[in-house]
């Protein structure tokens, strides 16, 4: 297979990954979202805490973040850039994320999203993601009301 393509078919394979992990978020199903990492993955989440290092300790906070989405949760991936090798691939995307509270009332925000990913005995997992949100330096408020 020569280059280009083989970079085309690493690009569909990671793009593939990133749409199956997005139907388990929207499931709200861990164990399935959980499937999508590697063991080892590091994590940078925007809420709780600095970092997750293992599937375990990231699967705890993706049980926590849903218990906290009472209804149906909208998780959305925007501008989808993936840039991918032969074992190694980088993307980075805006994500449009929320679900109604406990009135109803649809909240939502945009994120920051990076992700790398390891291919391993033909298999693709995600091994880095980090979600964040832009603030202001001068009152150190988040800005969720930015739109792209």
């Amino acid at each position: 297979m020569d280059t280009a393509a083989y970079k085309v078919r690493s690009e569909d394979q990671v793009r593939d990954l990133l749409h199956s992990w997005l139907k388990a978020v929207r499931a709200k199903d861990v164990d399935a979202i959980a499937s999508h990492y590697a063991p080892d993955i590091v994590a940078f989440d925007a809420i709780a805490q600095l970092q997750f290092k293992g599937v375990d300790a990231y699967s705890q906070h993706w049980k926590a973040c849903m218990d906290m989405c009472e209804g149906a949760m909208t998780f959305e991936i925007h501008d989808l850039a993936i840039a991918a090798g032969e074992d190694v691939a980088f993307g980075h995307y805006l994500s449009r994320c929320g679900g109604a509270d406990a009135n109803g009332e649809e909240k939502f925000c945009w994120m920051r999203v990076s992700v790398g990913c390891r291919k391993k005995a033909d298999q693709w997992t995600i091994v880095h993601e980090h979600f964040s949100a832009p603030f202001d330096m001068e009152t150190g408020k988040v800005l969720f009301g930015l739109e792209p």
